[in-house]
C-alpha cells in the first residue's frame, strides 16, 4: 500500500478542537532513511506499522493490528521516548483531515495531514491551516521522538 499524503502546520488562533480526539502514544523500533518501524497505542487500540523510504510525498506503508498489551511491551523497546498526542478528525472539502495535537516533548506542536489518491490531487486548504511542512523532515513523527520540536 502506498501512502499520499501533505502535512501543515495549524493556526490555533483560527483552528480549536472538536468533539472528542483520540489519545495517540507513539515509539519507532527502527528509524533510518529507508525505512521506519513504528508501534503506536490509539485509544483502545494498537498498531505495529512499517514505513519505506519516503519520495516526495509518497512512500510504502504497512499497518497490522496488534494486542494492546504487546504494544504495551514494544513501546518499552522503542529508541527514544514516545510520542504524545491527541488526534481530532474534522472533513473539508469532502476530505478527511487530521489534526495532531503535540504533548509531551512537543507539546505546542500542532500539525494537519490530508491523504491523497495521486501525489497532484488538488487539495482545498481550510483557513487554519498555514505553512506547509510535507516534505520538511523535522515535522516527521520519527524525528520529532529524537529532536522534540522547537517553536521556530
Amino acid at each position: 500500500m502506498v501512502e499520499i499524503e501533505r502535512k501543515f502546520l495549524v493556526d490555533t488562533k483560527k483552528w480549536q478542537p472538536k468533539g472528542i480526539g483520540t489519545a495517540i502514544k507513539q515509539g519507532y523500533l527502527s528509524v533510518d532513511e529507508n525505512r521506519v518501524v513504528r508501534v503506536r497505542i490509539a485509544g483502545d487500540y494498537a498498531y505495529i506499522t512499517i514505513k519505506g523510504k519516503t519520495t516526495g510525498i509518497s512512500r510504502a506503508e504497512f499497518e497490522y493490528e496488534v494486542p494492546k498489551n504487546d504494544a504495551l511491551i514494544l513501546l518499552r523497546m522503542c529508541l527514544n521516548e514516545p510520542v504524545e498526542k491527541t488526534r481530532y478528525t474534522e472533513f473539508f472539502e469532502n476530505m478527511l483531515w487530521e489534526i495532531d495535537v503535540f504533548e509531551g516533548a512537543n507539546n505546542g506542536l500542532v500539525m494537519a495531514e490530508v491523504e491523497l489518491n495521486n501525489e497532484n490531487q488538488t487539495v482545498v486548504l481550510p483557513e487554519w491551516v498555514s505553512e506547509e511542512v510535507s516534505t520538511d523532515k523535522r515535522y516527521f513523527n520519527a524525528y520529532l521522538s529524537v529532536n522534540p520540536f522547537v517553536r521556530r
